[in-house]
């Protein structure tokens, strides 16, 4: 049986009985975590000899001599796989560890396989490792974190540190960090030490946290709907500030505006934005066009197209005009809060 995240964590809180653990995901920092969590609990009695040898391909025959090896104290042996890339591996020597996983005696085999997707998974040597795993252990499969996962993990990162983050500051995030775990560690620490401990504010995190065009145009979007055009502008200014190219800024803009369009245009049609995401092709997740279908609530279709307009106009300027880019987007900047008021 493989098990999702919830179960593995209420097994994990039992007395570990399992010979095998074998983690695996598309996503690095949740196999990591699970491993070291579960090789610190069957270290946690002091009793135990470890041993670690890194994929992609592990060297069988030194995973078999270290769970092979005699104690002279009658200690168990803990062998840490990590990593492991079953694709990579010769037939025979996936067939020697799933031997290897079956004829386990006073050793713990703990393995790891990162997949670069769905897919890879369901390939046969990949099958063949997960199915002798089952037969003597714990199999766990991690499924990519959707962003609300990804907020409440920035929560719980904050919470940790003795920090406090809010949703709304968890979600600004999120957006710079997308549902990267590691990043998110990262960020949520440099964040914390910056706020002395204490609240970790939007500010902080427009501030110092890592940079993301989209982020920061969808922000400056956002703007404009609300008619902030002065925050706007200063927001568009920092782009400027820190070296980010005018076809770049226009291109993440005009790239907020079509997609607001296109999720108005569904909702005419009462198709939802999940509709949308999926007949334009979009790839990832839809969280894109759902912040787009709020936003696109404060504007009319006849807005929507309108600035339409202004950046059809804009990329034909930025591609011919001699004035200078950053006046040419200040400009369009002001011509869409304009647009926002008719």
């Amino acid at each position: 049986m493989i098990y999702r995240e919830a179960n593995i964590i209420k097994i994990l809180e039992k007395p570990l009985t399992q010979e095998v653990f074998y983690y695996f995901s598309t996503e690095e920092y949740l196999v990591r975590r699970y491993a070291e969590k579960t090789i610190k609990l069957l270290q946690s009695d002091g009793n135990a000899e470890f041993t670690q040898l890194d994929g992609p391909v592990p060297d069988v025959g030194e995973a078999v001599a270290a769970m092979g090896t005699i104690s002279m104290f009658g200690t168990k042996r803990i062998v840490y796989l990590s990593l492991v890339d079953p694709a990579a591996m010769l037939d025979a020597d996936v067939k020697a560890l799933c031997d290897l996983c079956r004829s386990l005696e006073n050793s713990v085999l703990v393995l790891t396989s990162v997949f670069r997707d769905d897919k890879a998974k369901l390939a046969k040597k990949a099958k063949q490792l997960i199915t002798a795993c089952e037969d003597t252990g714990l199999v766990g499969e991690f499924i990519k974190p959707q962003p609300v996962d990804a907020k409440r993990f920035a929560q719980s990162c904050a919470q940790r540190l003795g920090a406090s983050l809010s949703p709304t500051g968890a979600a600004a995030l999120v957006d710079r960090c997308k549902t990267d775990y590691f990043l998110l560690e990262n960020e949520v620490a440099k964040l914390a030490a910056a706020s002395g401990y204490g609240e970790i504010s939007q500010q902080l995190i427009a501030d110092m946290s890592a940079q993301s065009i989209e982020a920061d145009v969808f922000e400056m979007v956002r703007d404009v709907t609300g008619r902030r055009t002065g925050r706007a502008l200063a927001k568009l200014q920092k782009l400027f500030d820190l070296q980010n190219e005018p076809i770049a800024i226009a291109a993440a803009l005009s790239g907020s505006f079509v997609d607001m369009a296109r999720v108005k245009a569904g909702a005419k049609r009462k198709k939802p934005y999940a509709a949308v995401f999926k007949e334009f092709e979009y790839k990832g997740k839809d969280f894109r066009l759902k912040r787009a279908s709020e936003t696109a609530a404060g504007y009319s279709h006849a807005q929507l197209c309108a600035a339409l307009d202004v950046l059809m106009e804009l990329d034909e300027k930025l591609k011919s005009s001699p004035v200078s880019g950053e006046v040419l987007l200040q400009t369009a900047l002001c011509e869409l809060a304009e647009v926002t008021r008719k």
